[in-house]
């Protein structure tokens, strides 16, 4: 998830402001503290202007 943050050019504060949470969620999900729902997996990668199964297929 960081990867995918990181390749769109994005600040975690950045990201945090696009999907309406606080930067220490996403720090958390990036270090494998906290799990996404599928319905922010899918705006994390809108915001990073990546496909949702272009993203798994990066995690896989």
């Amino acid at each position: 998830m960081a990867a995918l943050r990181r390749a769109a050019g994005l600040s975690q504060v950045e990201l945090s402001e696009a999907l309406g949470v606080g930067q220490s969620y996403v720090s958390k999900v990036e270090r494998g503290e906290m799990y996404v729902d599928v319905m922010v997996f899918v705006d994390w990668c809108r915001a990073c202007k990546v496909r949702p199964d272009q993203a798994i297929a990066k995690l896989v």
